[in-house]
């Protein structure tokens, strides 16, 4: 238990580490001065790394690091990226560096720059490492710790308190913190003694790594490619000539990877795993590259979801966030973000459970209900910026950029809740898809490529906002995008947006139609040395022993997992 709740220390920290990294879009604009397009190119390219690192960390974790070893190192890159991070700030390293102490961009100099820029890709590799490792590795302590079930359920009681109450103090009492340097040195003294914590006593286990199954996918295409120029066999059987492979026809390149060389010894391709897969894991492989398509309709929210903590903050930044005497801080729109999340997380359950004896299309449909968020948040979001525009133009405050706006912060959380939906959503329906879809080895993996796959579009989204300006700036029009955010035609940017989600959910609507579900039972079925292709309209009859070889598939008898 001890173990336990070392981890959960761990777990604080990082809830505090978000809290503050939510508000890193107003440091770059108020204290490095940046564009607002700058500071939100800056945090995207750093979000959409976050995202896709943990693919990669996974597959160490299963083939070489485990999971220990990952949750420390990933701890200690945390820290020591929180701790750069606040010696990146002008007061800390002013006296060493001959630079000044005020919160200016005159006064960030070489040494504070590198030191930022470094903390944002330790900070990227703990959030990455610790996605992949920190829960997981709980999940273990708690399964294998002695205690009795009534003592796991109150400790796990009290971290859910604990995580609550530690949410609302980081979104409250942080923002009333004004310098920099105290704002980011907390999380980062919160992190070196939650690192330092989980390192003062042994874990009851470790262990050892399993071997990924990312390599099987990657045997599948290294053998395929190189029997490329191989024909595919032909059974005989009473003259007839009759494919030892199913009639389905698609990525059938990949099937050469189970052939069977006749000009080599059996024995030997067998043992060399990366010129010879069996069926199994040609289908795994085959299921993979049947997913992409998909995947990639997952691009497109991810430019959208990365407006959230950027533009719309940046928006908020600067409106009216009093709620009677009461300032409100801009974290707390991150609390009420993740409170409208769990909310819509129930909602997909309701949805999900209209579908009766066909829960295998509530996924793919979850998922168009999130594109139709996505759209639906864009239109809101226009709508809301031209009522700001307005505002601005009326108290003439177009070049007035750091004054507050006389418009409640309150109007842009239509666009919060919206954007809660298409991420819940998202999440909820790509997680039950791959969980009835994909093959058992590889839930994980896919899941956290479907994250990956949102995190490209996160970087994508730097691209987007330079093509719209270069765009938008043609025939000697302005550019949508100027140095601040009063003068910016932001609400065209979200009607391009809108009009980029809704071919996006035509194009998504197209390829669920036409994708060959499996019911979601099979999933969990199927031995290793199945047929090649797992579902068929009609099973074939199993050939007698001698006509064609095989031995009879009765019961505890074995197909063949290669082909000859």
């Amino acid at each position: 238990m001890a173990v336990f709740v070392r981890v959960m220390v761990l777990l604080w920290a990082d809830i505090l580490v978000w809290y503050t990294m939510f508000v890193m879009q107003t440091y770059l604009t108020n204290v490095w001065k940046l564009s607002f397009t700058h500071a939100a190119g800056i945090l995207n390219i750093w979000n959409g790394v976050t995202m896709v690192l943990p693919v990669g960390f996974l597959h160490l974790v299963d083939a070489v690091m485990g999971k220990y070893l990952m949750l420390l190192l990933s701890s200690i890159a945390y820290s020591v990226g929180m701790g750069f991070l606040s010696m990146s700030t002008p007061p800390v390293l002013a006296s060493s560096t001959g630079t000044c102490k005020d919160y200016e961009p005159k006064c960030i100099g070489d040494t504070q720059k590198a030191l930022f820029y470094t903390a944002l890709a330790l900070l990227a590799v703990g959030i990455s490492g610790h996605l992949v490792s920190l829960k997981p590795f709980l999940k273990e302590q708690r399964m294998n710790s002695d205690d009795d079930g009534s003592c796991k359920a109150f400790f796990r009681i009290l971290g859910m308190i604990t995580v609550a109450i530690v949410a609302i103090i980081g979104a409250i009492a942080l923002p009333y913190i004004k310098p920099w340097s105290i704002r980011f040195g907390i999380p980062a003294i919160c992190t070196a003694f939650a690192t330092l914590l989980f390192l003062s006593g042994p874990c009851s286990c470790k262990p050892e790594p399993q071997g990924s199954p990312l390599t099987i996918v990657c045997r599948v295409f290294v053998a395929s490619f190189s029997k490329i120029s191989v024909p595919f066999p032909l059974d005989r059987r009473d003259g007839h000539e009759l494919q030892s492979f199913s009639r389905t026809r698609i990525l059938r390149c990949l099937e050469k990877a189970a052939i069977i060389l006749p000009d080599r010894s059996p024995e030997e391709q067998k043992n060399n795993r990366w010129t010879l897969c069996t069926v199994t894991e040609v289908e795994e492989a085959k299921i993979v590259v049947r997913m992409v398509p998909m995947w990639m309709t997952f691009i497109v929210c991810g430019v959208v979801s990365s407006i959230g903590n950027t533009y719309f903050l940046e928006q908020a930044n600067h409106m009216d966030r009093k709620l009677g005497k009461w300032k409100i801080p801009l974290a707390m729109l991150l609390l009420l973000f993740n409170c409208a999340k769990s909310l819509f997380g129930k909602s997909y359950a309701l949805l999900a459970s209209c579908f009766g004896g066909c829960k295998k299309y509530a996924p793919p449909v979850g998922i168009a209900v999130a594109m139709v968020f996505s759209v639906l948040c864009c239109i809101t979001s226009a709508g809301i910026e031209i009522r700001r525009l307005k505002v601005i133009r009326r108290h003439d405050l177009l070049d007035k950029p750091g004054d507050d706006i006389p418009m409640s912060i309150f109007w842009l959380l239509f666009q919060f809740f919206l954007l809660a939906g298409l991420d819940s959503f998202l999440e909820k329906s790509s997680k039950a898809f791959f969980q009835d879809q994909a093959p058992g080895s590889m839930i994980n993996y896919l899941q956290y490529s479907s994250s990956g796959v949102s995190g490209l579009g996160f970087m994508g989204s730097v691209l987007s906002v330079y093509v719209v300006g270069k765009i938008s700036e043609k025939g000697g029009r302005q550019n949508w995008f100027q140095n601040t955010l009063n003068k910016s035609r932001l609400d065209r940017y979200y009607w391009v947006l809108a009009a980029l989600s809704s071919v996006n959910l035509l194009v998504f609507i197209l390829i669920a139609c036409i994708y060959n579900y499996k019911e979601p039972e099979s999933v969990q079925q199927g031995d290793e040395n199945g047929p090649l292709y797992g579902q068929q309209e009609e099973p074939e009859p199993e050939p007698e022993q001698g006509e064609s070889g095989q031995p009879e598939d009765g019961d505890g008898a074995q197909r063949s997992c290669f082909c000859g």
